[in-house]
């Protein structure tokens, strides 16, 4: 470990192919290709040691373990504070890093919660992380944020939280944040604007589909309802 340095980011993120089987967002591989690309950039331009952790080297049945176990695999390498984020923030800046480990270091742990309910950016010092504990955190749910702001106040430090943002896991995330052009990059941009595209054209080639299959054929009244026997 850089002796001058106490603090990581863990970029906890999966390939594009598998994040795309845990969300709706049709043909959207080159997107979530892009988006960890920028977040790896994001993370290297702050000078700190970063990890990107894929389901690759993952280890854990649930989302809470393989999580629990990465912030773990990082605080095993000698570092007193991680900062974990993910790849499907694309309004997350350089400087929102850079503010969390300036609050780390002044014995402050930190959130960045989402417009979902969760949080697309925590940071903590060793000593407010129990493994156990956070295992059992109810991840994935629109609870979460909730939960482990709650936990982290039962801590030593004061709780810093960042701006409210929202992350990509449905097309109305895509949609919404297709009109946020000064926050996001213009690669993001344009391949958000091609998706809302790219679904516009799925919905029209169904209603086509739909209208010359059923609205097309003859109208059939039925036979008269039999009122008595």
């Amino acid at each position: 470990m850089n002796s001058l340095h106490k603090t990581a980011i863990l970029v906890f993120s999966n390939s594009a192919a598998e994040e795309l089987s845990h969300k709706a967002i049709p043909n959207g591989e080159v997107l979530f290709q892009t988006l960890t690309q920028e977040t790896l950039q994001k993370a290297n331009r702050t000078g700190l040691p970063y990890f990107h952790i894929s389901e690759k080297e993952q280890k854990g049945s649930s989302f809470g373990e393989r999580f629990t176990n990465a912030i773990q695999t990082v605080f095993e390498e000698g570092f007193e504070c991680v900062i974990t984020i993910g790849n499907d923030t694309p309004q997350l800046k350089t400087t929102h890093l850079l503010k969390t480990a300036a609050a780390l270091k002044a014995g402050k742990t930190v959130l960045g919660p989402s417009l979902d309910g969760g949080f697309y950016l925590m940071g903590i010092h060793k000593s407010n992380f129990d493994k156990e504990t956070f295992k059992r955190l109810p991840w994935q749910q629109s609870s979460i944020f909730n939960k482990i702001s709650s936990l982290l106040d039962q801590t030593d430090s004061l709780l810093y939280q960042l701006p409210v943002l929202s992350d990509i896991d449905t097309i109305k995330d895509v949609k919404r944040l297709a009109y946020f052009k000064n926050s996001i990059s213009s690669t993001v941009l344009y391949l958000l604007t091609l998706l809302l595209k790219l679904d516009k054209a799925l919905q029209t080639s169904v209603l086509s589909l739909f209208s010359a299959t059923f609205l097309q054929q003859p109208f059939n009244k039925g036979s008269p309802v039999l009122l008595h026997s």
